[in-house]
Parts: structure tokens; sequence; C-alpha cells
């Protein structure tokens, strides 16, 4: 399938980067920390929604600053060794015009950046929970990309690996590609549907970016 597009919005954990046994240790440990019972966690989506809301879930308002900041610590102390690129990451951003693309995470700018730098990847426009007001699946962060980047959010694709990640993108008017590192294609909908970003490549043209995948 090709698309055309002006710009490319990638999430990050699952998507370009897996930190997913970094992020389940250190929710354990936090949960542990905070007595949540078992069961009780194991009924909260974590993937692709930002710390604050997870833990919105789990606790009363008032505890929330301070059980942020400590998941936050955690997750931050454990960024060496805990984060790796996901296969055809790398071969895709080289050949994208810096301009042209973003990441749009739920995680905070401090421990997004940690991550993207472990796995050797430095973008110039990076969208994290402490810019936005509303998360994944509101449409927020992906139109404020776009909206970053100078571009229709029409002609945006959006590559995510979470269904509110996917959510975000549609309602943001995107189109949207699912890659299958997290989720099985069957609880994820999307335009398209791929394996990972090495089922992806990208042309620059002089009217933006022709996307082509494989799957």
């Amino acid at each position: 399938m090709k698309i055309s597009a002006a710009a490319l919005l990638f999430d990050n954990d699952g998507t370009l980067v897996s930190s997913l046994d970094s992020v389940h240790r250190c929710w354990a440990r936090w949960a542990e920390e905070y007595g949540i019972a078992a069961d009780d966690f194991a009924r909260v989506e974590l993937h692709g929604r930002p710390a604050a809301e997870i833990i919105g879930d789990l606790l009363p308002a008032a505890r929330v600053p301070e059980a942020l900041a400590r998941i936050e610590q955690l997750e931050y102390e454990d960024v060496p060794g805990g984060t790796h690129p996901l296969p055809g990451t790398h071969a895709l951003l080289a050949g994208l015009p810096p301009e042209r693309w973003a990441v749009v995470t739920s995680a905070t700018a401090r421990l997004a950046e940690a991550r993207l730098a472990e796995a050797g990847i430095h973008p110039k426009t990076l969208i994290a929970a402490d810019d936005i007001t509303r998360g994944k699946p509101d449409p927020e962060p992906f139109l404020l990309a776009a909206r970053r980047l100078g571009v229709d959010p029409a002609r945006c694709v959006v590559f995510e690996d979470a269904p509110a990640g996917l959510a975000s993108g549609r309602a943001a008017g995107m189109t949207t590609v699912a890659l299958t590192t997290t989720h099985r294609a069957d609880e994820l909908a999307a335009d398209v549907v791929v394996e990972d970003l090495s089922a992806v490549s990208v042309q620059a043209t002089p009217d933006g970016l022709e996307v082509t995948t494989a799957g």
C-alpha cells in the first residue's frame, strides 16, 4: 500500500523502541510500594497512556503527584540497558528529513528523551506528556505535533502499537498504521497493519513523503 503524506508521527515505546520489560518491572515495584492489590493493578491498562492517568485510576487524587514522581524516577533510573530500538527503526528514520517527522509519546519529556537517546534516536520534534492537557486516546497529542511541524493533520500518518494511540490518531483525522509489536492484529483498528517498521519504507518527494507498507 502507498500513502502520500506531509509528515510521519511516531509513538515511542512499542513503535520506535522497546522498553516494555523495564516498564513492567518498574510498575510492578511501584505497585508493591504503594500497596496496590495485584487484581486491581491487572485491570488497569498500562500501555500507551500517561502515567498520571494510570495512577489516577489506582490512587486518591491527593496522592497522585507524589506517586507520579516516584514512577518517573523508577523508570528513568531503569533506562540504561532497558531500552533498545525495534526492527526497522533506524533504517526508516535515517531516510526522513528531520522536519518531516515527530515522536508523540505518553511519557514525560525527561523519560522519553532518555529512552530515545539510549536507542540512538534524536528527534527534532517531540511531543510528550508535559506538552498536553489530554492524553491519548484524545487527539490533542497528534494535533499538536502536526501544528508544531506546520502540516495539515489530514496529511499526517500515525505509527502506533496501542489501541489508545490509534484511537488518538483516528480522532485527529490522520491515516493510521498499526504495528503488532505489543498487541495482536485483531486488537488494533487502523488503516494498515504491519508487523513492525521493517515493513515500511519512505521516499521523499517534492510534495512530501511517499510511504510504502508491506503486509
